[in-house]
């Protein structure tokens, strides 16, 4: 019987050092903690590459958000991209909301940000476009009201599945908690092309749908269709928001995933 014990524990002890816990993740920054390298800068009603007012910027390691050179919103969002197109990866962001939206923000923007996924390229935005269609993985900041569940889902001109149909209001809330303050908060999101998509914090999933595809009563629907691929989102480009409220980022980083 002590042998037996004993093995029990050495099986367990060479489980814990070998298991999944230990499993060494090939994960590669998007952010280079340096300079913006590897994005591209989209705002409503400049030419791609315009970093209108210097409100993307990197400061002390940090990749920022800001609205100091502002002096009012007048609906101009912006939109840091990669360069590079996606498919099937997981995606993780350490980030925090700070100071005062600017003026001219909208109430929904208060302590907003997001990351998008499946997002179509800088170049193909149009001059005046708000927003680039993909889909968005919100990241939102508690208001002091009360709860504000963070990572929920937005559509802009793209559609998901949740519980088997499709819905159609734009966003859809996640089970995520309410982040008060200027804490640190560690989102993730495992994309597996146009399959299963998942939100997490801290590594809990607080939402999970699949299935997108473009809208088709989206105005650019008919641009974007594929040949190949129709009007599902199989990959795209990955985006950062600028939509009002000073917001920073000390880690962006991917991990590429093999096709299933």
């Amino acid at each position: 019987m002590k042998n037996l014990i004993l093995a029990g524990i050495l099986v367990l002890t060479v489980w814990g050092c070998n298991g999944p816990q230990s499993v060494n993740e090939d994960w590669q920054p998007l952010f280079n903690g340096e300079n913006l390298e590897g994005w591209d800068i989209k705002f409503t009603h400049s030419p791609m590459g315009v970093n209108y007012k210097n409100t993307f910027r990197v400061e002390e390691g940090l990749l920022k958000v800001r609205y100091d050179e502002w002096d009012s919103l007048n609906n101009i969002f912006g939109h840091l991209m990669t360069k590079e197109s996606y498919s099937h990866y997981k995606v993780r962001a350490e980030y925090r909301f700070v100071g005062e939206q600017v003026k001219g923000g909208a109430d929904w923007a208060y302590r907003n940000n997001g990351i998008m996924i499946h997002s179509q390229s800088a170049e193909s935005m149009r001059l005046d476009q708000d927003f680039p269609v993909s889909i968005e993985v919100q990241l939102l900041g508690g208001d002091g009201s009360g709860p504000r569940s963070n990572m929920n889902v937005c559509t802009p001109g793209t559609m998901v599945q949740i519980d088997g149909a499709y819905f159609e209001q734009h966003c859809y809330s996640s089970t995520g908690a309410t982040f008060d303050g200027d804490q640190w908060v560690t989102v993730e999101v495992e994309v597996r092309g146009d399959s299963i998509i998942k939100h997490l914090i801290d590594g809990e999933t607080v939402l999970q749908y699949e299935k997108p595809v473009l809208d088709e009563m989206g105005p650019d629907y008919q641009r974007l269709y594929s040949e190949v691929h129709g009007a599902r989102l199989v990959q795209g480009h990955i985006a950062l928001q600028a939509e009002s409220h000073p917001t920073d980022f000390r880690k962006v980083e991917i991990l590429v995933l093999e096709d299933e």
